[in-house]
């Protein structure tokens, strides 16, 4: 089979699976949100990982695997949400007069939000101490004071987020 067959395949996949199961999958959305424009908003976005993941011809349980796929999503959008909050918390603690413009603003998220995505995969305790040390500017001894730990400890922490945020950016 060709190329472009092989693409003809998938693309039918996608299509026999977004017609048997979007209405089903913007149903399940709209409990677990309250607000339809979300849901279909998701949806679509489910799909749209399927058709990259190039994955719908070969699933033996379609709606297990939107529902994952969306619960993922979901859990991006409240993460989202609750990070653009605390952002929009903190301009209101400055002056007007110091508030960056819409364009900024939007950047800003962007990047917080990149960052947010790069330190999901480390642990707790590591991300702790990573962000106690590059975010809030402490010491090595002040950080292994503040978690109860030796700042050898602190070290390993930090070159284990160090090195997850070096390969997530390769990636």
């Amino acid at each position: 089979m060709s190329r472009s067959d092989t693409e003809v395949v998938h693309h039918e996949h996608v299509h026999a699976l977004y017609r048997d199961h979007s209405g089903w999958l913007r149903g399940w959305l709209r409990k677990r949100l309250s607000n339809s424009a979300d849901a279909a908003d998701l949806a679509q976005d489910t799909f749209i990982r399927v058709l990259v993941a190039r994955s719908a011809g070969s699933l033996q349980q379609p709606r297990h695997y939107l529902a994952t796929i969306a619960r993922g999503l979901v859990i991006d959008l409240y993460r989202r949400r609750s990070l653009e909050q605390a952002y929009l918390d903190v301009l209101l603690t400055r002056p007007e007069v110091h508030a960056p413009s819409a364009e900024t603003r939007a950047m800003i998220l962007d990047s917080l939000l990149a960052i947010d995505r790069m330190l999901d995969g480390l642990g707790q305790r590591t991300r702790q101490i990573f962000l106690a040390v590059q975010m809030d500017g402490l010491t090595y001894e002040k950080t292994a004071e503040r978690f109860g730990v030796s700042v050898t400890t602190v070290r390993k922490h930090l070159a284990k987020g160090l090195l997850h945020c070096l390969l997530m950016v390769e990636e």
